[in-house]
């Protein structure tokens, strides 16, 4: 009997709680901080690899948004988070890339977890996950690694663009939550153009050997997509029901909006798994009537020649007895028998519409 080997105990998870314990993937070499901090009035772009750089803009009258990319190195988003009073298990989730979306009320501030999506430039899906605390006048966001959605909303600020700069954290927050929602629809967007290839390749009869492979890679996909996205749908739901000091009453119409886009994300998602699994459901009907197409005609072929096969038997057998082995013309008259009884049963076929 074949004796299987126990898994070792993971030892980050045998640590108390609120230990700093990064969970994850993607290693850093460096921490990097981007800070943009901003009013109506002014606007500050910093980018360091150091993090107390981010402590002189606490207590100014203007929003500061820190983006941290890189978590392996904790003692740097331990440092951040001492400065900010955050609480251990807020610091311990922040560097536990496994978590699902969620989000924590605190005294002083939010603290969101969510996952971004977003294509690489080789086109590969990345999955990525986001903390995101909001606090009375600043926005923290952590990510693993560079590169994210936000690209645009930088953009906006630094020009002043829409309304932005004159909100506060709250409505940050929210544009944040925004760019994200607005990447999931170009994601599934970009899936849908997929599913609707693949589905046009399997009713033209293109499929080949790895149809069933790219049908169940799609199908991966959009699971772990929906894995993703769906708990996202609870997290604006409570922003939008919550009575946190910190979201204006302004804010919560956007995030009703918000909600509604995340509801027809969900829709959308649900949707195209349906659709995965009509197409497979498709295809393996399409397989089973080929199938059954080339199974008719050998079947056919087999119904033609067992008549012939058997008048081949009868005079095939070596009995002195049967009158008609002496016959001058019988080579010629059993062969002129098989012919019509072949034609015949050809028209047969094709009048029930066998053929």
């Amino acid at each position: 009997m074949k004796i299987k080997k126990r898994r070792k105990p993971n030892k980050a998870s045998n640590l108390p709680p609120g230990t700093i314990s990064y969970k994850g993937k993607k290693f850093s070499d460096v921490t990097t901080v981007e800070i943009i901090n901003y009013s109506v009035d002014s606007y500050t772009k910093l980018d360091s690899k150091n993090v107390e750089d981010a402590f002189n803009f606490k207590e100014t009258n203007q929003v500061t948004w820190i983006n941290v990319n890189g978590l392996n190195a904790t003692k740097n988003i331990e440092k951040l988070g001492l400065h900010y009073h955050l609480h251990p298990l807020t610091l311990e989730d922040v560097v536990d890339t496994t978590h699902r979306p969620k989000i924590d009320e605190f005294e002083d501030y939010l603290f969101i977890v969510f996952k971004m999506l977003y294509f690489k430039d080789d086109g590969v899906l990345n999955y990525e996950q986001v903390s995101m605390v909001v606090g009375e006048s600043y926005v923290l966001t952590f990510q693993e690694a560079d590169g994210d959605v936000f690209d645009e909303l930088r953009e906006r600020i630094s020009n002043a663009k829409g309304r932005i700069r004159s909100q506060g954290s709250d409505y940050l927050m929210y544009a944040i939550l925004d760019a994200v929602v607005d990447n999931y629809m170009s994601v599934i967007e970009d899936f849908g153009d997929r599913i609707e290839d693949l589905e046009t390749d399997v009713f033209a009869s293109e499929s080949n050997g790895s149809t069933p492979s790219q049908i169940q890679g799609l199908k991966r996909e959009i699971l772990k997509i929906r894995r993703s996205i769906f708990p996202f749908r609870e997290i604006i739901n409570r922003l939008e029901k919550s009575e946190c000091k910190i979201i204006d009453i302004k804010t919560r119409s956007y995030l009703r909006d918000l909600y509604d886009h995340t509801i027809q994300v969900s829709e959308t998602i649900d949707l195209y798994r349906e659709m995965i699994w009509s197409i497979m459901d498709m295809y393996m009907t399409l397989i089973s009537n080929k199938m059954n197409e080339v199974m008719k005609v050998l079947t056919i072929i087999a119904t033609i020649f067992i008549p012939l096969t058997f008048i081949a038997g009868v005079y095939g057998m070596n009995f002195n007895n049967m009158p008609e082995l002496h016959y001058k013309y019988g080579y010629y008259v059993v062969w002129a028998v098989m012919i019509v009884l072949f034609i015949l049963m050809l028209i047969y076929f094709r009048r029930k519409r066998w053929l």
